[in-house]
């Protein structure tokens, strides 16, 4: 099975994502994992995306492609399918990913639409924590550690990430309505998509996740 998930920073889909893996065995393709890895290791496309993503913009079309399909191909996605979470952002690259799965005969199966409105996002993404080593995200409003700045998994700080301050967010979602919401309606003319209400509570959310993915793949249910 392969899944697209769309929706506005702070929308709740890595979250989402988690809770698929371990219902269906998939693997989450993050964009932002990947320009996080890639930036870190300093390798060519990720010092040409850290420009892009030091000013709160999404970084170009061409170094996003590239670094995605390289992902796609890595051995360790295994059978059961993927989640791409972030990725395809606008419509050419959602017509590149369409063109790179038809010839390999992996179609897309299913497009969630996590949709909160921009205060929502806000409250949300700045009151953020991450663990850098395990990854796991934590809310200090709406899901906070078990120990104050501490990961309940593995007793790592938690940390705020660079680019949650309020302008760089507000910057995010300006991006996100000007040029990835014109997605929304390419994939539903192509009968792919379902919106989710994603302002409730993470268990409500991820029913409605698994009734829309089950409304797309009855095979899935």
């Amino acid at each position: 099975m392969r899944i697209i998930l769309l929706g506005p920073p702070g929308a709740g889909k890595g979250t989402q994502a988690k809770r698929l893996v371990e219902r269906y065995g998939l693997t989450v393709v993050a964009t932002g994992d990947i320009f996080r890895d890639q930036i870190a290791k300093e390798t060519p496309l990720g010092l040409a995306a850290k420009e892009f993503v030091d000013r709160g913009e999404y970084v170009p079309d061409e170094i996003t492609t590239k670094m995605v399909l390289q992902r796609l191909d890595e051995p360790d996605l295994g059978e059961a399918g993927f989640i791409l979470d972030g990725y395809p952002r606008t419509v050419p690259q959602a017509q590149s990913l369409e063109r790179a799965l038809a010839a390999a005969r992996r179609p897309l199966d299913a497009v969630l639409n996590f949709k909160i409105s921009d205060e929502v996002a806000v409250k949300r993404l700045t009151a953020r924590l991450v663990c850098p080593n395990c990854k796991r995200s934590y809310n200090t409003e709406f899901k906070p550690p078990r120990v104050d700045g501490v990961c309940d998994v593995c007793g790592h700080e938690l940390r705020n990430r660079s680019d949650d301050d309020e302008a760089t967010i507000r910057r995010r979602l300006e991006v996100y309505h000007a040029e990835t919401k014109p997605l929304v309606l390419y994939f539903w003319e192509r009968g792919l998509l379902r919106d989710i209400d994603a302002e409730a509570a993470e268990e409500v959310v991820a029913h409605r996740t698994i009734e829309a993915i089950a409304d797309l793949t009855q095979d899935y249910a």
